[in-house]
């Protein structure tokens, strides 16, 4: 690429000619929108836009004479490619979560100088902590510069998707329940108002569901609820007469998406408004009156929609079952193919969603599906496009991990193949991976441990060859709702306090391995929290175990055995027979014999 004539370079350039027409030593630009999502409508998507990087997390700054992104290990060889020519230089970060940019701004702008950024999109606590940052730097921070409206001719507009109604069975609670469930717990704390923004704590809250963001079942608005009422604001064409009518009827009224704005700075002032730090954005945040008492804590409702009720996991485990017959049905099709016609890394992509279009309940991908092989597999986060994808062919490892959205629940699951003649390596290598699935999976503890004390039992078995892997071992997930959903995490880091595992809840446990240029692994299921009897009764207090939600056989063939203790093949045989007693009643023909082959007890010898 001649970098002089590089879209993303011009871009910038654009960028870095209004910074001083602005008079603004630098701006930052974060992968975020006005609800602070981490899947992005196209109308914010400008980080990417003006560099070029596609990752779903990074931060952009550009200053009046360089730019940096900001990207953690599961992005850096594809950064590494996307920012070649752009004028971007990447900065490696730790974690996602990982606040360099801030150090780098603090460092890099000199004292006096201003930084603009977008308050509407800059999130309460990010905020906080940049403010003071800046502040000892002796650096002034602008929030009030959009700088994609400035240099951004052809911006995408608000998404224009309808939004329709989550209704029972799959919606086994009422919307008029939820909506007292959360009334009760704020004005518990003393708010007589609590606004939200976040799309997913919204969604789950009104029983609605739309189309706003790729492969998340999301609308954009906000709301706000007092102890009587509640408003959604929302796009005026988004919601039909019928829907409208029902909302109603629960208290409900709506008013234009534009409006939120007002209506916060419009509150009495012997108002108390409830707020989450970690799910408001700044700019929303400067609309509360100054005589309004602001009460910081997190939204009740995520904390509610994080643990799943017994009707919600009786659902969850029927939407499991079906997306493992369409699995079987793609593998046993991948198998009987392979080598006898031209397959892709996009063909998986395509031949999977088929399979699960086919599956009752589907109403798509929960995300784009990852189908990598060999090299591209040891980057996490790879997407094949048409430009830029490998054929499955020669020896080696194909990871693929995809997931759907069904009406009962959202899954989320990674397998690795052999494909032709593999080595000792990579069996060593995909064998502790499994381990640490395995190790994760079979935990038991207390009820309200935090849930990155967890993230040392899945790494255990690599630590123990020297290895490790850069992202987090598992991410909450919702019910038919976004793929990655919090408060719990399972990863290094403690990112916010409202961690506890409790029952009810569903996360991913997903160790992974990556070796650049030569293959990556991983192993994924998803689990959810549940009780367990201990020998000691309830003396030492109420402990919880995984039960594992996905259905898939796990590849045998790529495993070591000499690595893996009999408890570890007995687990993994007893996984086995349930796959099997689940999945062989939904499934028929190949993908039956797919099944049962897979599913075949293995031995130590």
């Amino acid at each position: 690429m001649d970098t002089r004539t590089s879209p993303f370079r011009l871009r910038i350039e654009r960028v870095q000619d209004t910074l001083k027409r602005q008079g603004l030593a630098a701006v930052l630009v974060p992968s975020s929108d006005p609800h602070l999502s981490e899947y992005l409508p196209e109308r914010w998507q400008g980080r990417q836009w003006l560099s070029g990087f596609t990752g779903s997390m990074g931060t952009l700054v550009v200053t009046q004479t360089e730019a940096a992104v900001f990207a953690d290990s599961r992005y850096w060889t594809q950064a590494e490619v996307e920012l070649a020519g752009s004028g971007c230089a990447l900065v490696k970060i730790p974690t996602g979560t990982a606040t360099h940019h801030i150090d780098w701004l603090a460092a890099n702008v000199k004292r006096g100088a201003s930084v603009g950024v977008d308050g509407s999109v800059l999130g309460l606590g990010a905020a906080q902590q940049l403010q003071r940052a800046l502040d000892t730097a002796g650096v002034t921070l602008r929030t009030d510069f959009d700088v994609l409206d400035a240099v951004w001719p052809e911006r995408p507009g608000l998404p224009g998707g309808s939004v329709y109604e989550h209704v029972a069975p799959h919606a086994a609670l009422s919307r008029a329940a939820k909506l007292a469930q959360v009334r009760e717990a704020f004005m518990a704390q003393g708010a007589s108002h609590h606004a939200v923004s976040s799309v997913d704590d919204i969604a789950w809250l009104f029983n609605l569901r739309g189309a706003d963001v790729s492969y998340n079942p999301v609308f954009l608005a906000h709301a706000l609820i007092d102890a009587h009422s509640a408003t959604l604001f929302v796009a005026d064409d988004k919601i039909d007469a019928a829907l409208a009518k029902l909302l109603a009827a629960d208290g409900v009224q709506l008013r234009p998406y534009a409006q939120a704005a007002a209506a916060i700075a419009a509150l009495p002032a012997t108002s108390v408004l409830l707020i989450d730090p970690r799910r408001v954005t700044l700019g929303m945040r400067q609309n509360v009156p100054a005589l309004v008492k602001v009460i910081e804590a997190v939204n009740p409702s995520t904390l509610f929609k994080s643990r799943k009720s017994a009707a919600d996991a009786a659902h969850i485990r029927e939407a499991m079952a079906q997306d493992g017959a369409a699995m079987c049905e793609f593998y046993a099709w991948f198998e009987s193919a392979l080598g006898e016609e031209r397959i892709t890394e996009i063909t998986i992509d395509e031949k999977l969603c088929a399979a699960r279009a086919k599956r009752p309940g589907f109403k798509g991908l929960s995300f784009g599906t990852i189908a990598a092989f060999n090299g591209n597999g040891a980057m996490p986060h790879y997407h094949a496009t048409p430009e830029s994808h490998a054929v499955i062919e020669g020896n080696g490892l194909l990871l693929i991990d995809s997931g759907g959205q069904y009406l009962g629940g959202t899954t989320d699951i990674t397998r690795v193949w052999p494909i032709g003649t593999i080595t000792a390596a990579h069996r060593r290598d995909y064998t502790l991976v499994l381990k640490g699935t395995l190790a994760l999976s079979r935990t038991r503890f207390p009820r309200g441990t935090l849930s990155p004390m967890l993230d040392a039992i899945a790494r255990a078995p690599l630590w123990q060859h020297g290895l490790d892997y850069g992202h987090g071992t598992g991410h909450g997930v919702g019910y038919f709702l976004n793929v990655h959903e919090g408060p719990q995490t399972i990863s290094k880091a403690l990112t916010e306090p409202h961690m506890a595992m409790e029952p009810g809840m569903v996360t991913s446990v997903e160790p992974g391995l990556y070796r650049p240029g030569q293959w990556g692994i991983r192993i994924e299921n998803l689990v959810m929290n549940v009780a367990v009897e201990t020998d000691e009764g309830s003396v030492f207090g109420d402990f919880l175990e995984f039960e594992t939600l996905t259905l898939c056989p796990i590849d045998t063939r790529c495993i070591d055995k000499s690595l893996m203790r009999a408890d570890e093949l007995a687990w993994l045989n007893g996984y086995h027979a349930v796959v099997r007693e689940r999945l062989s009643p939904l499934v028929s023909g190949t993908a039956l014999a797919w099944l049962m082959k897979h599913t075949e007890s293995i031995s130590a010898s």
